[in-house]
């Protein structure tokens, strides 16, 4: 059997599903699918999958079962019941969720006889099965090296360590970066709407904006993993002092403060504990505290 004649078997059919297994279709696997709705499948069908009429049997027909349902819950749901056995198979799990909940799985696949990696998928269904799509994943290497070639079937696969929280771990750290850079975008674009700048006018000047900074992570990262925030840009109390104006122009144009507060707030409180005269990344001791605690 070549490497693109490994079964695979995919367990949900949502929009993200049908890509993985119409991805793996492309490359020659032959694939088997199983939703809750039949009619999901019909489209892949179309294209060759075999649909399961049980979650046993689309499990029993696949050497890698690639699973990716609404949530961890579901899976249990799906997963947890007498009649599937899971004995010796190879699960893949690439539905949402978080470290712990990665982990707690991992552990109940284990009990349950099968081999087990957690994964996040970087990407939209539009971009799986091309180099723009990042799988993320976690758990034993062997398990992960026995199937990366099917995995790279998806896009550019990438494993992170044994520890199968990890893929989970990082999804969330990005999604993080992702919504921040956004909504920091939204804020300037309200601002400058008062003056009747448009966000089609501004996207370039804040792409060139998220560029520059986006070259400081590798510096401020190797400052973070040396404990040394020594001057060599600004001294966090200066950046504290541009902060203001960010929170004076807001309140001035009427539009919401919330997020440049919350900014500012970290600052003044990393300040208060002595780090004024640090560079900016010392603030990650304040990003590492539960204030809610």
């Amino acid at each position: 059997m070549s490497k693109n004649e490994t079964p695979v078997t995919v367990l949900g059919l949502g929009l993200m599903g049908r890509a993985l297994a119409s991805a793996f279709l492309a490359a020659g696997h032959p694939t088997t699918v199983w939703n809750r709705t039949p009619a999901k499948a019909e489209q892949l069908a179309g294209e060759g999958a075999m649909v399961a009429s049980s979650v046993g049997k689309a499990l029993a027909a696949g050497a890698v079962t690639i699973i990716c349902l609404t949530d961890y819950r579901a899976v249990r749901e799906l997963l947890d019941d007498p009649e599937v056995d899971l004995t010796d198979t190879t699960l893949v799990n690439l539905t949402s969720g978080n470290s712990t909940q990665a982990r707690d799985a991992a552990l109940w696949a284990a009990q349950r006889g099968a081999r087990y990696l957690d994964g996040a998928i970087m990407a939209i269904p539009s971009t799986i099965g091309t180099a723009e799509a990042t799988i993320l994943l976690s758990g034993p290497q062997p398990v992960f090296d026995a199937h990366q070639h099917v995995l790279e079937t998806l896009g550019v696969s990438t494993y992170l360590g044994a520890d199968p929280g990890l893929a989970s771990l990082y999804d969330v750290a990005g999604l993080t970066m992702m919504w921040s850079v956004l909504n920091a975008w939204l804020q300037g674009t309200a601002m400058l709407r008062t003056a009747g700048v448009d966000a089609t006018t501004f996207a370039p000047f804040a792409r060139q904006i998220a560029a520059g900074v986006a070259e400081w992570i590798p510096g401020y990262a190797a400052q973070i993993d040396q404990g040394d925030y020594s001057v060599t840009v600004a001294a966090l109390e200066t950046e504290a002092r541009a902060m203001d104006h960010m929170v004076e122009e807001s309140e001035l144009l009427g539009v919401n403060t919330e997020l440049p507060k919350l900014i500012k707030a970290m600052a003044d409180r990393a300040i208060a504990a002595g780090h004024g005269g640090e560079q900016y990344p010392v603030l990650i001791e304040e990003f590492g505290r539960n204030r809610a605690s």
